[in-house]
């Protein structure tokens, strides 16, 4: 196996780090549009080595991976660049692996209700092509998504006869610190992506409602609120409703009657993406400034810390999982909470990088694994809830960080 991995930020660096404790490939690439940020990625493993791309041309992802004899590339950027990275790898007759998926677009007169062009349409159009060519693209391998649909596969299979709700939860007590040690505004993941996904119409899937849409339908940002009580201390958070792939991945391979993401923004965060909104701080067309053009999200996440780097200051635990509701293998009613704990002290410790990226970047290590050795395997584009559960997550507890389990007190 002979993996292009481009992108060498936050994520990329611990895919890096991550990677370099296992055996199962020959060779990795790691590009990036800063050849200097890959030659430091790089450095870790004298079996990796350094190349620059440009990810908006799917042309310069083909031709790194003709030279180099690329047989799985690795998208570690924002969704920006999933397009040309996915059709390049295609064009290049690789297998393909991504952690986030094409965007959306809002529905054009009725955003809050209806669906536009959904997370995901834009390849899962091309499903057929992959197929015909032989050539798997593992879509949404991250932690959420990724090990959140692969824990859904799980509870399908193993625990439940019948699911009546698939709801991602996502939540963390993490916190950021100065050198003084007062709390500061500092986004542990891609403040791009993050705002890309919560201020979105959020995405709910029903069963009832498959005669439109497809069962697919959109609220306000940030609505339904809820409390869940997060394991190994973490404790109560408030989640909302916010678009996520999960949605639009887990309905079309798993038996469920609803399936939601919630994550745990916190009044803070959510504050700050309002007035963002408001401000019109979070578009992405470019605006003039002076004599220079440029998209105001774009200034925002220039003017943030870079998640890779506040691994130092940053504190706690974050938590991914899946709250499955339905009826037991036993008949009876069951509410079951499945996750994966990281804490930010263990993982700088121990790997050098900060616990949201690090649980990102586990993932799709996993799943190279496993397609190396053939546990999992497929052709067109595919979720990793369409694989086989256990082998993955045995690995997970083989790597030093296993998920948990826990009954969770039914909603009333």
């Amino acid at each position: 196996m002979r993996i292009l991995l481009i992108g060498a930020g936050g994520v990329g660096g611990a895919f890096a780090a991550i990677a370099a404790r296992r055996d199962f490939f020959e060779a990795i690439v790691i590009a990036d549009y800063d050849a200097a940020r890959a030659e430091r990625a790089a450095a870790v493993d004298a079996r990796f080595t350094a190349a620059r791309v440009d990810a908006s041309d799917p042309e310069s992802v083909a031709a790194l991976c003709r030279e180099h004899r690329i047989t799985h590339v690795m998208n570690a950027v924002d969704p920006r660049f999933v397009m040309p990275i996915f059709d390049g790898a295609l064009a290049a007759g690789a297998d393909y692996l991504d952690m986030a998926m094409s965007l959306s677009k809002r529905h054009p007169e009725d955003p809050y209700r209806k669906v536009g062009l959904k997370l995901g349409d834009e390849q899962f159009a091309k499903s057929g092509e992959w197929e015909a060519a032989g050539r798997l693209a593992l879509v949404g391998i991250g932690v959420e998504p990724g090990l959140s649909n692969v824990l859904a596969r799980y509870a399908a299979d193993e625990l439940f006869d019948h699911i009546d709700e698939l709801g991602t939860r996502d939540g963390a007590n993490l916190a950021v610190h100065d050198e003084h040690g007062n709390e500061i505004f500092a986004p542990s993941f891609s403040i791009w992506t993050t705002i890309e996904e919560c201020l979105n119409p959020p995405v709910i899937w029903e069963r009832s409602r498959q005669d439109v849409d497809g069962g697919w339908y959109t609220t306000e940002p940030f609505s339904e609120p809820e409390v869940f009580d997060f394991p190994e201390g973490i404790g109560p958070v408030e989640c909302v409703n916010v678009e996520h792939e999960e949605v639009l991945m887990m309905p079309r391979w798993l038996e469920a009657d609803r399936v939601t993401f919630k994550y745990g923004l916190g009044e803070e965060f959510i504050g700050v993406l309002r007035t963002l909104n408001t401000l019109g701080l979070d578009r992405t067309d470019k605006v003039r400034v002076g004599g220079v053009e440029v998209a105001p999200r774009d200034v925002v996440a220039a003017v943030l810390p870079d998640p890779a780097t506040i691994g130092p200051i940053m504190t706690g635990k974050t938590c991914a999982g899946v709250w499955v509701r339905g009826t037991g293998k036993d008949g009876q009613p069951r509410s079951t909470y499945l996750y994966h704990v990281v804490d930010n002290e263990w993982s700088m410790a121990e790997y050098g990088h900060q616990c949201v990226v690090w649980q990102t970047a586990i993932n799709p290590v996993i799943a190279l694994e496993l397609l190396a050795r053939g546990d999992w395997s497929g052709a067109g584009v595919l979720g990793p809830e369409t694989m086989p559960p256990k082998p993955f997550l045995d690995l997970l507890g083989e790597y030093g960080s296993p998920w948990g389990q826990m009954e969770v007190a039914a909603k009333e």
